[in-house]
């Protein structure tokens, strides 16, 4: 949830930054000339380009951010063996899975917790919370790392912010179709050009049109999971992917223990009666446990 929700909200950021300075600065190469129109084709291209590179800024950021936010400690010289053990065994999965060796750290939380990060395979973040270390023996916590490692070798960091790429661009698009369409029906005075209304339905806009339109990045997210578990099974085996993943749903159920927020393995152990709502399973980057202990059970995904 941390690495998805850092790119989420980095993302939303950099293309609401590029959007008010476009306006303060009067960049409305879309419209047809004298302003009487929109050039829909030119809307499309600044579109894409800026919303490309509201995703690919996001996916160049994302292990400084995931770094800086969570505080993680990059083992550069492993002085206890516990790090030792943990840079060895990320090195031996990494080379399994065909991928560069990623950075490898820790970070302090007593939650249950792993991550991993990057804008290329051959260039991750690989961390882990000191809690896990603490609870979970080497065989679980080999079994999580694993399923770090397969979310690395998969790609999908790359994948997503293709995906988000092609969001932005719909996002942008169909904001400034709406301002325009709303400022010109409010101003209704012919006279060309933009009204100040229009920036502030734009943004308005972008910020809606985003948040409903995350529910397919969290689409992606949830089959991205299930993936990532059967190379976590793969990479290392999968009965002991399995009981991680049950030490991570007996953890989740515990009172007081692991709030959402601060959840990146996915760790969650389905719906909360009372508590999640059908419209709040769409904004879920993880499936339940139970469903991902059951596709793995049955070999599922593989």
């Amino acid at each position: 949830m941390m690495r998805i929700g850092l790119f989420l909200l980095t993302n939303l950021a950099v293309i609401l930054v590029a959007s008010v300075t476009l306006s303060l600065l009067g960049v409305d190469g879309y419209l047809q000339q004298g302003g009487s129109g929109l050039n829909l084709q030119s809307l499309l291209i600044f579109s894409a380009v800026f919303g490309m590179s509201g995703a690919m800024i996001s996916l160049l950021l994302s292990k400084k951010m995931a770094t800086w936010s969570a505080r993680v400690q990059i083992i550069t010289r492993p002085s206890q063996p516990v790090e030792r053990w943990l840079v060895e065994t990320v090195s031996d999965l990494a080379e399994k899975a065909g991928i560069g060796m990623p950075d490898v750290g820790i970070f302090p939380a007593q939650q249950s917790n792993a991550f991993a990060t990057g804008w290329n395979k051959n260039a991750a973040l690989v961390a882990v919370s000191e809690g896990m270390l603490q609870r979970f023996n080497k065989d679980e916590v080999r079994a999580v790392l694993a399923h770090e490692i397969g979310h690395v070798a998969n790609g999908d960091m790359v994948t997503m912010s293709l995906l988000q790429g092609v969001i932005n661009t719909f996002v942008i698009f169909a904001a400034r179709v709406v301002g325009y369409a709303i400022d010109s029906f409010v101003r209704r005075n012919g006279n060309g050009g933009l009204g100040f209304g229009y920036y502030i339905v734009v943004i308005v806009a972008e910020i809606v049109f985003g948040i409903a339109a995350s529910t397919i990045v969290m689409w992606f997210s949830r089959r991205r999971e299930y993936r990532a578990d059967v190379a976590g099974a793969q990479l290392a085996d999968r009965t002991s992917m399995i009981r991680a993943l049950q030490r991570l749903k007996a953890e989740s159920e515990a009172p007081n223990q692991m709030p959402d927020s601060l959840l990146a393995f996915g760790i969650n152990s389905g719906v909360r009666k009372g508590v999640m709502s059908a419209m709040g399973e769409l904004f879920r980057s993880h499936p339940p446990l139970d469903d991902r202990i059951a596709a793995l059970s049955e070999q599922r995904y593989g």
